[in-house]
């Protein structure tokens, strides 16, 4: 295989990197294409609302805190972060986990909740938490799938509408 039919190859493979401040844009609009699909409006307290959507590489910049982004034909197609749940030092939170359609089903989702649970772990978290709603029926076969269990609502994620938590401990 020639290097120029390598790299044509490895450009249709989906990768996934660390979140860098020009793809602040790219994620936002992928969480906002994502959520209005499935319904998840701003108004009713979705990740979507988040003040901080248009800066997420502000937000994770702490040593215990990273976002990554799955970035498919040169274009930023989703990600997910892990961050500190507020109040529970040994607990993280899995969040704003978002793929558009060009990427699903390519077992991405699994490959980067596996690289967040791996990072939670070396950070020194006990267990990952998240929010999510029943709107999002893959996510739930695929938390289950990881072993995450159906748990109580922990700390103020300010995400009201997300009715399901759940929690996976390490």
């Amino acid at each position: 295989m020639t290097r120029s039919e390598q790299d044509s190859q490895n450009f249709h493979a989906p990768i996934i990197r660390s979140l860098s401040p020009y793809d602040d844009a790219a994620i936002a609009e992928v969480i906002r294409l994502v959520s209005a699909q499935y319904g998840l409006t701003a108004d009713k307290g979705y990740g979507v609302a988040d003040k901080t959507l248009d800066s997420l590489s502000t937000v994770y910049q702490d040593d215990n805190a990273h976002y990554w982004v799955i970035e498919y034909q040169g274009k930023v197609c989703g990600g997910a972060g892990i961050a500190p749940l507020a109040g529970h030092p040994q607990i993280c939170e899995l969040q704003k986990m978002y793929f558009t359609p060009a990427i699903r089903g390519q077992g991405m989702a699994k490959a980067l909740s596996a690289q967040a649970i791996e990072f939670a772990k070396m950070a020194g978290y006990s267990s990952v938490y998240l929010e999510t709603t029943a709107v999002l029926v893959e996510a739930l076969a695929l938390y289950e799938k990881l072993g995450f269990t159906h748990c109580e609502h922990l700390g103020q994620t300010g995400h009201d509408a997300c009715e399901i938590a759940m929690i996976l401990h390490l």
